[in-house]
């Protein structure tokens, strides 16, 4: 009888993840490439009603006729860098749908330049984008899952939280600066139903490299090795949407690059040899 029990138990919970998302209000930022594009595939798949966000329109647009019903889904344009319009654009999902339930902080911008070279305004612009726009959209949601007493904060960051690595000085200072934020803000909201994920991606195949800014600010214009040669955006969405699932705090998401987390960890000294002589594209 207990193993019968245990099986309906098994059974009902892998039941009740499978749909989690269905009729969920999902919000995805950086909707229109990469990631982001899979995100809202997967989420409508899942049942979910999802708003897409980005600066390019004309993509989104794109984006949402390809799924499968497109008249559940809100195109919803958003620039990273102006903050100013986030409590309206919240409100404005809220009006349409009626809640938030999923907020997937995806959008940012990455970097291919050293720290010596790179000017001031760089590391500001990257700063804004990837840490203060970030998390003033997350400021402009809370209030509304605090009301609905429930939520989901889902915040990608990167290997490069976790480490420092060539070229990527401002990008990895701008996802460190998100888990100290949204480690913070997981144990102040806990008590009010509001969850928050943390999805750290190693090398992953999509144009992040392409668009990343050197140290003129302008875009690097080329595809790396790493993101050429990493895990598809598919299997990757699919790992974040499984750990968002089981309500992990952190998620690890990549091949054998991940590893470096826990050398790192474990054994620095052995870390920082391997590290300094991988390839910094």
């Amino acid at each position: 009888m207990k193993l019968f029990t245990g099986f309906f138990f098994s059974f009902e919970k892998q039941k009740t993840s499978l749909y989690m998302y269905s009729n969920k209000i999902a919000w995805v930022t950086g909707a229109s490439s990469g990631i982001g594009v899979e995100m809202v595939k997967q989420l409508e798949l899942s049942g979910a009603k999802v708003v897409l966000s980005s600066r390019d329109v004309a993509k989104l647009e794109r984006v949402r006729e390809s799924l499968v019903k497109p008249e559940n889904h809100l195109v919803l344009p958003l620039d990273l860098e102006d903050s100013t319009k986030f409590e309206a654009l919240a409100a404005q999902v809220v009006h349409k749908f009626g809640r938030i339930d999923f907020l997937f902080n995806n959008g940012g911008v990455s970097q291919r330049s050293e720290a010596g070279s790179t000017p001031l305004e760089v590391d500001r612009k990257i700063m804004e984008v990837n840490y203060f726009g970030n998390i003033a959209l997350t400021k402009a949601v809370l209030p509304y899952m605090r009301k609905q007493q429930s939520g989901h904060v889902v915040v990608i960051s990167s290997i490069a939280g976790k480490f420092g690595f060539f070229l990527r000085s401002a990008y990895s200072a701008s996802k460190h600066a998100l888990h100290g934020f949204y480690e913070s803000l997981m144990l102040e909201e806990e008590c009010k139903g509001i969850r928050v994920t943390i999805a750290c991606p190693g090398k992953i195949n999509t144009l992040i490299s392409v668009n990343a800014l050197n140290e003129k600010g302008a875009t690097h214009g080329k595809m790396d090795h790493n993101q050429e040669t990493g895990m598809p955006p598919e299997q990757c969405v699919s790992i974040l949407l499984n750990g968002v699932r089981k309500n992990k705090k952190e998620i690890l998401i990549g091949n054998k690059e991940v590893k470096a987390v826990t050398l790192k960890r474990f054994l620095p000294k052995i870390f920082w040899k391997i590290i300094r002589k991988q390839p910094a594209t």
